[in-house]
């Protein structure tokens, strides 16, 4: 038996849009770049900062590295992830899942070939 899953207005599309796909993109991979940075923040802080006594000025400097490494990782791996998306649309001609799924390899590919950690 074929059911809709949604309520639709008459003639309107089953598929997501544009602009729905892109922010979906965008979304998952700013996500996963601030996921990612903030580990590596508080890796980067607890190794700069090891040398200091657990106090406020410590702590402070170790949430700094997460939300500084958290922002940058965010905004590079959305702007990468969403320029990957779209060239990916371009080429392949369709719409779907998998463009969102290659476009976040790529980007983590690319992100990972510049010797980061």
């Amino acid at each position: 038996q074929d059911t809709d899953e949604f309520i639709l207005p008459t003639g309107a599309n089953k598929t997501r849009g544009r602009f729905e796909l892109a922010f979906f993109t965008i979304g998952g991979c700013c996500m996963t770049g601030a996921a990612f940075g903030a580990l590596n923040g508080l890796r980067l802080g607890l190794k700069e900062t090891q040398n200091m006594a657990w106090s406020k000025p410590r702590n402070v400097q170790i949430l700094n590295m997460v939300t500084r490494q958290g922002a940058l990782w965010a905004n590079t791996l959305g702007s990468l992830g969403n320029a990957f998306g779209v060239i990916i649309e371009k080429t392949r001609g369709a719409e779907d899942d998998l463009n969102t799924i290659a476009a976040g390899t790529l980007t983590g590919m690319l992100y990972k070939s510049t010797g980061r950690v």
